[in-house]
């Protein structure tokens, strides 16, 4: 890779050099570089041990003593751990971190922070502390640009009222960069993934679009100022409306696509997802922009992944992709109707083998 001289920030380097693109010095970019759903869950499957004879395991336990704490664990793949803390509260505990989305530095680590904080949101949490997650390439970019990702996370994290405590920096070979949040939610209002009922409407609270817009960035360099907007949003103010209007389930859309979270609530929650395609909203520019090929790698294998349990009905396979784009930073899927944000679909009693129905 090659090595450029020093930043003056928001991506640019001094002198005539020409402005630095993040996005270069990453194989994938946003939560598109996640390991594949059906890969990871079977890198965690032994991590659960079976429940004795006769033992039946409640949601989020572990095997009894003190692991009964654990409200929300591996068992369902939620969005964060959830540990009882005996005084009539829980923690909410996350991690996240990827490589860069876009090529501006401060705008990566605003999308990177909101990203992180929408774990802690999308389990009905309210963020205390976050710790920085730094990976950097310190002998081929700029120290200086690391702070500009540093500073831009730092804005967000105020914004959330989420207090910065420091954190952890590597030399890695790509840039790296996430927070570990640290929360607090009520016990007796989660929201989580398991919880759904049929007869449920759904609410997704940001548009599709951004994974497909962010590819076409990283080849093109050509920057959507609006899907940044959107990846930088917190979804407070979503958590806090879902859980005025009384939801118990929900989940955030990141990089399994909406097809991919919304499958792995239905089959948790033991219900079918019934999506109306027409009424999920999209970003500007993103179906264009699907068309002209800009699909990533991840969404691809989000689509392979459902299909086994997908009734596609009449949707042709570019709207399938569009479904399936692997969010950064996306809304909250909510099961409940939240004001203000559009419904698009609903749960239904289980159907054999499907747990996605499009039409």
């Amino acid at each position: 890779m090659k090595t450029v001289g020093p930043a003056t920030g928001s991506g640019s380097a001094t002198g005539s050099a020409a402005p630095v693109r993040l996005t270069s010095y990453a194989r994938g970019g946003g939560c598109a570089c996640k390991i594949p759903p059906g890969e990871l869950e079977a890198m965690v499957a032994g991590l659960l041990p079976p429940p004795s004879a006769g033992q039946t395991l409640g949601p989020g336990q572990a095997l009894g003593g003190d692991e009964d704490r654990l409200l929300v664990g591996l068992d369902d793949g939620d969005d964060a751990a959830v540990v009882r803390t005996g005084d009539g509260t829980a923690v909410v505990s996350t991690a996240d971190f990827f490589t860069p989305v876009v090529d501006d530095a401060r705008d990566w680590g605003r999308i990177a922070a909101a990203n992180a904080l929408s774990d802690v949101y999308a389990m009905g949490g309210r963020p205390l502390v976050g710790l920085n997650l730094l990976g950097w390439p310190r002998d081929v970019l700029p120290a200086e640009l690391a702070g500009e990702v540093l500073a831009g996370a730092l804005d967000v994290a105020r914004a959330a009222g989420c207090l910065v405590g420091g954190g952890h920096s590597i030399d890695s070979p790509e840039p790296l960069y996430g927070m570990a949040v640290t929360g607090l939610v009520d016990p007796d209002r989660l929201l989580r993934n398991d919880a759904g009922r049929p007869g449920v409407p759904l609410t997704l609270t940001k548009p599709l679009g951004v994974g497909i817009l962010n590819n076409r960035h990283k080849r093109t360099g050509e920057v959507f100022a609006h899907a940044v907007a959107v990846m930088a949003a917190l979804n407070d103010k979503a958590s806090a409306a879902a859980l005025e209007a009384g939801a118990v389930c929900a989940t955030d859309v990141t990089g399994f696509g909406l097809l991919g979270h919304l499958h792995k609530l239905a089959r948790a929650s033991g219900v079918t997802a019934v999506v109306d395609a027409a009424a999920v909203p999209v970003l500007d520019g993103a179906r264009e922009s699907l068309r002209a090929g800009y699909v990533s790698g991840g969404t691809r294998r989000n689509l392979d992944w459902v299909r086994p349990h997908l009734d596609a009905g009449r949707a042709g396979e570019d709207q399938l992709q569009l479904l399936a784009d692997a969010q950064t930073s996306g809304g909250l899927l909510v099961a409940g109707e939240i004001p203000g944000h559009p419904v698009i679909g609903e749960l239904v009693p289980a159907v054999a083998g499907t747990t996605l129905v499009i039409r």
